[in-house]
């Protein structure tokens, strides 16, 4: 959430700021491939479906023990309609051109079905989902044959997923006739979120030392990295499609940095650094809402822009625009903790 709600725009500074190769091939990192491939903007949606799955069992479990499975039904049914429903009114509401599926519809959609899956199934029934899902979609966009391409075309345009949104997805799609977020591309993006129970299943599991936890996480991290761009050579990492490859390519980062993380901060106890995350985190949904209507950009540009920034370009190209975006997101972060000191928290 850090970097949707302002640091990216540190990405696209970094391309304006005189360096070498090295500063260039960074700042690509900041950008979403075009259609095949992975950079590290790439992992941020991902990241953020597994972390919803991790969620899952935390929440869920709590919500059995205290008032029953009838309470869990019900939760679960009404945060995945209240977040939808948010989701719809992000990107425009129900105005003349509503976005049926997006961001926020989609985290809704996997939280929704991985949490009736986690309640019906036991572990071994989530990992034949979870296979069932990746090998499905890899068929499904192998083997059945696209009007006028084919099968197999995995290029834009001219495959399943993308002609299921364009003749089956009303209202508003993201790139023309088709959607990043679309119908049949959701089916692995559950995937991804079974990922994530895993994971904190893994994780929380109270016989396992802490270096049981780091490792396994870390170890099935590569293993699964590995495993995608293996899949990839048949089957491409591609976002916009959410492919098979691209859920182990993303699952697998999204277990190291788990690891890493865990290591850092709950077995080491270095922490104080993680605060301003925690504030974003902590109200990861109110400030994604806001930012709809906000534009810390234009904000840091009253603070840090006109003769500051020229004054900055004049003496390192580039270097004004990098200042602005680390103000932009250094206002964000500011009103996550202004918020989170007084209490303020939007929750579902």
């Amino acid at each position: 959430m850090f970097w949707i709600v302002g640091a990216d725009a540190i990405g696209g500074a970094l391309h304006h700021l005189r360096g070498g190769p090295a500063l260039h091939a960074l700042a690509g990192q900041m950008e979403h491939v075009a259609w095949e491939g992975f950079h590290f903007y790439d992992l941020i949606f991902p990241l953020f479906v597994f972390m919803v799955g991790a969620a899952v069992p935390l929440s869920l479990d709590k919500l059995v023990a205290q008032g029953g499975r009838a309470a869990a039904w019900r939760r679960l049914a009404r945060r995945t309609l209240l977040l939808f429903a948010l989701g719809v009114f992000y990107y425009g509401g129900i105005g003349s051109e509503p976005r049926l599926l997006g961001v926020l519809q989609r985290l809704a959609l996997c939280y929704g079905a991985t949490s009736v899956l986690y309640l019906w199934l036991r572990p071994r029934g989530l990992t034949a989902v979870f296979v069932a899902l990746l090998a499905g979609y890899w068929a499904l966009l192998t083997f059945v044959p696209v009007p006028r391409f084919g099968a197999g075309d995995f290029r834009e345009g001219h495959n399943l997923t993308n002609w299921i949104d364009a003749h089956w997805l009303p209202l508003r799609k993201w790139n023309g006739d088709h959607d990043p977020e679309g119908l049949l591309s959701t089916l692995p993006a559950i995937a991804t979120c079974l990922l994530g129970v895993f994971a904190s299943k893994w994780l929380t599991d109270a016989t396992r030392s802490a270096r049981g936890r780091v490792g396994g996480l870390a170890g099935a991290g590569v293993v699964l990295v590995a495993l995608g761009w293996l899949w990839g050579a048949q089957f491409p990492v591609i976002k916009n499609l959410w492919t098979s490859s691209f859920v182990l390519v993303a699952g697998g980062w999204s277990l190291l940095l788990l690891a890493a993380f865990y290591q850092v901060i709950d077995v080491w106890r270095v922490q104080g650094w993680a605060r301003p995350f925690l504030w974003v985190g902590a109200n990861s949904l109110l400030i994604y809402l806001v930012s709809n209507v906000v534009d810390f950009a234009a904000l840091s540009a009253r603070f840090a822009g006109g003769p500051v920034a020229a004054w900055l370009d004049a003496r390192w190209a580039g270097l004004g625009g990098l200042v602005l975006a680390l103000v932009g997101a250094g206002l964000a972060v500011g009103f996550c903790g202004w918020l989170h000191r007084r209490g303020i928290f939007l929750r579902i």
